[in-house]
């Protein structure tokens, strides 16, 4: 019988990216937006137990946080996808390397923090081109897109296209109503 950890054991720093990491695929997903991801990664930063980082995803479906230290059967909650992994992508976070997770998970950090600094008036308002400067860097190593998977442009591109075709239909629904009463 495979006892499950205590909540109140310490977790470590690959516990936190590991949370970080499952944070940025429910962002990705649309389940939490830049804000929600600002707050809960900074939780995720700060947390020292299990339990902790259990109480930032308990109204998220799975991907959870993997502990790599705990039983087999508590670190694998889904045995199917350990028999046939998705393959990688470049440019998703599963695919993203280290430095690219890194500056990924410290971006949005850097931009509350500074807003805050700035806004109790600790430091002057160019602080704000510390998290500027991440991201311009981030983007001249991995590319325009390096913060946006597929899956974004495609939602994105949906959008738009179902914004021109209501556009459409409220044009021809006008010109139909002006041919009626005219």
């Amino acid at each position: 019988m495979t006892e499950v950890p205590s909540p109140q054991l310490r977790i470590s720093d690959q516990n936190r990216e590991s949370a970080l990491s499952a944070l940025g695929e429910h962002m990705t997903a649309g389940r939490i937006d830049i804000e929600e991801y600002g707050e809960r990664s900074a939780r995720i930063t700060a947390a020292k137990t299990r339990g902790e980082l259990v109480e930032i995803f308990t109204d998220l479906p799975a991907p959870h946080p993997r502990y790599d230290d705990a039983p087999q059967a508590v670190a694998a909650p889904e045995p199917a996808q350990e028999t046939a992994p998705a393959p990688r992508q470049p440019g998703t976070p599963e695919g993203w390397t280290g430095p690219q997770r890194f500056l990924a998970a410290i971006v949005p950090l850097a931009f509350i923090a500074a807003i805050a600094l700035i806004a109790t008036g600790t430091l002057a308002w160019p602080i704000i081109f510390v998290p500027i400067g991440l991201t311009v860097f981030g983007k001249s190593m991995w590319g325009h897109d390096w913060d946006h998977d597929q899956r974004h442009r495609d939602r994105r591109d949906r959008h738009l296209h179902d914004r021109d075709r209501r556009r459409e239909l409220r044009d021809s629904y006008r010109d139909r109503r002006r041919e009626l009463g005219g």
